[in-house]
This record gives C-alpha cells, structure tokens and sequence, in this order.
C-alpha cells in the first residue's frame, strides 16, 4: 500500500480560502509539498470537499463508552468512534466526582495523551455552582481551591489543557491566575456569576466561555450577566454545542455573529450515547436516559451532555445555519487546534502538519476520514 498519496479534485478548504480541483498531497503521515511520482492518487469529484480533521475540546465519551469512568479499553473505544465521524483530535472531559477518583482518572488520561491517542485532559467540575450544576453531582461540588486545582494539575502530568470553573466562587479568581501562568485554559462555565464578576475572570485571565448560554444566568437587559461579558471580549473563545437541542437557531446565530467565526469553538460536549444510541447511561455518578437522541438526567430531567459528533455539528452549521464552508473549519478544526496550543500539528492542511482530513460530499455527508496520513474511513470510489 503506497505510503504517499495525491487527494485530487475536490474542494480544498485551506487557511488561504477554499481551491476547487485542489489537491492535498500526503507522505506517510503528513501533508507535503510534493509527492513522488508512484504516489497513489484519489480521484475525488468536484462537488466534494476535503477539510482539516476535526478537534474537539470537551467531549465525555461515545460508542457506549465513558471517558469520565471507563477502562483504558472504554476510552479507546470512545476515542475511535468520534474517529469514525471526523474528530481526529479529541480532548476528554471529566465529570465532578471525589478528588482522589478525579486524581485518578487524570493518571489513566494522561497516559492515553503521552501516547497521542488523546490531546489532553478537561476537568469539568468539581469547581463549579451549585446553582448551576447541570449534570454533575451537587453533594461532590466544591469551591476553586487553587491547591485543589493544582491537585489535579499535577496528577495529569502536563496533559491538563482546560479547566472549567464558576470564578465568582471563593478561589475562583486565584485559581484562574494559577491556570493562565501554567499554560492552562481556564474556561469559565457552570456559573452564576454577574456581568462585573465574569469581567473580572476575563481580566485575570480566562479565556473561554464553556458552551455558552447552558448552565449560566440567561441574557438580561438590565443585568446581562456571564454571556454579554463573554461575548463582547476578543479575548474568550466561545464554546457552542451546535446539535439542535442545546441552542435554538437565532442563539446560536447571535453567538456567532458577536464570536465571529475567529472566535468560536464548535463542541460536541458528547456523552456515551453519542454514535451508539438510546438508552440508559452513568454519567458520572448520575444516571441518564438518552430518548430521541437527547440525553438528560434520570432524576430532575436535566439535559446530560449530547449524543453529538462533529461531523453532524459540520454539516447542521452549514445547512441549517447557512455559515459558509470556510467559517465553520475555523470553528471546527483551527480554533480549537490553537486553544490548545497545537496548529503547529492539527487544525489545518498546510505542508509539515499530520494528515488529518475530512472528506464531505455536496450535502455535508462524511465519505472518508484520514489521521496521520491512515484511513479511518475510506472513501468509497
């Protein structure tokens, strides 16, 4: 099977802007600037497209299997089902739970990041409102304590990458200073915090907005609270969960025309279910049924993460919400890639990076998925 290959024909979503009939050129696992001439070539038709590999920075597993509490197996598994539909870089997320399970948990994910199956770790929760706990367990609820930020820090070994926290809490603001001098995301997500006291977070350091509008004070006219702050700050990336349940159509289009698309990270904030089906899942310690693809709480019927992959996120942007092609893989592929401090490697197709694409025919189906130059999903020819 020949090392190097020519993807020729389609549509080419480069940072430059989209290359009808363009070609990307593979060898081994990157992309090239040429290719040897016995390279095997992939005639794609001209209506398609070839895009980044998606990155997703909040994910909690999928295929029936948890990132927050399963076996190294469980994990992989998730991993390649998000695979399966585009997500070629995953960060898994965490849900609140006793600091020494969490401490544990982090161990087992970073090994899975020093080995490149993931791009590191997100803890969402315990740092979190109780007022606005979504899907996570209030009694394992706890303030930001730096020292127990730092805890968990350390027990991922450098492969933390975000931590979500409500900052209006005690240690909140502490804790984001403490992030933001070692190179960690601190999102700000699961809160009630004020407009003035979300400002503040900005100021000391975070910089994004965890999937904006759920599980946060609503807007208000006369107290705005977290999501005008968020959204009015070149400095905040905003997470958007873009499923059809999380957000109705004209949220998600003012969040995007305030964002702008240099601004907006498209997340699937997926639990078990996602690419696996109904039924009764554990997130965390909490239990949740997923009807109709829609995952909520067993207990007080709270929305549980989502059943979403990317390649859905993909295509209802496009269709749906008529942003074009090019917007939504900056959401999709290099934002996200540069939060996370890595479109040195992913987020784009550009010469010297790994060979993460995406291949979508005219309606935005996914027809073919490549990581490190490999085919997850070969294209049917």
């Amino acid at each position: 099977m020949a090392t190097s290959k020519i993807l020729a024909g389609a549509q080419v979503v480069l940072p430059t802007g989209t290359v009808p009939g363009g070609r990307v050129l593979v060898e081994g696992t990157r992309v090239t600037g040429s290719a040897p001439g016995d390279a095997e070539v992939v005639e794609l038709a001209p209506d398609h497209w070839v895009v980044p590999g998606f990155v997703d920075i909040h994910n909690h597993g999928g295929g029936g299997a948890s990132f927050t509490s399963g076996t190294v197996d469980d994990v992989l598994k998730g991993i390649h089902t998000h695979r399966l539909h585009g997500t070629t870089t995953v960060v898994a997320s965490t849900v609140t739970g006793e600091m020494d399970f969490l401490a544990q948990r982090a161990g087992l994910l970073s090994e899975l990041a020093e080995q490149g199956d993931l791009a590191g770790i997100h803890f969402e929760g315990p740092f979190i409102s109780p007022c606005r706990k979504g899907a996570h367990s209030e009694a394992l609820l706890r303030d930001p304590d730096p020292a127990d930020v730092r805890k968990l820090m350390d027990a991922a070994r450098g492969q933390a990458k975000m931590f979500t926290l409500a900052t209006e809490l005690p240690g909140g603001i502490d804790s984001v200073r403490l992030l933001a001098e070692h190179g960690v995301i601190a999102a700000i997500g699961h809160t009630d915090a004020s407009y003035e006291q979300t400002v503040q977070a900005i100021d000391a350091g975070a910089t994004v907005a965890t999937h904006l509008y759920n599980a946060m004070p609503g807007l208000g006219h006369r107290e705005p609270g977290p999501i005008a702050a968020l959204l009015e700050d070149e400095r905040i990336t905003v997470e958007l969960i873009n499923d059809g349940t999380h957000l109705h159509p004209a949220a998600f289009e003012l969040a995007f025309h305030h964002a702008g698309a240099a601004r907006t990270a498209l997340i699937t904030d997926a639990m078990d279910a996602a690419g696996f089906g109904d039924g009764r899942y554990m997130l965390g310690p909490l239990e949740v049924e997923v009807k109709d693809s829609v995952a909520r709480l067993v207990e007080g019927g709270s929305i549980a993460g989502s059943t979403l992959t990317q390649d859905r996120a993909f295509k209802r942007s496009v269709t749906v919400d008529g942003l074009s092609v090019d917007d939504v893989v900056r959401a999709i592929s290099a934002n996200p890639a540069k939060l996370l401090g890595m479109y040195d490697k992913v987020g784009s197709l550009e010469p010297g990076k790994d060979a993460d694409l995406v291949v979508l025919d005219a309606r935005f189906e996914l027809k073919g998925v490549m990581r490190k130059g490999e085919w997850v999903v070969t294209p049917a020819l």
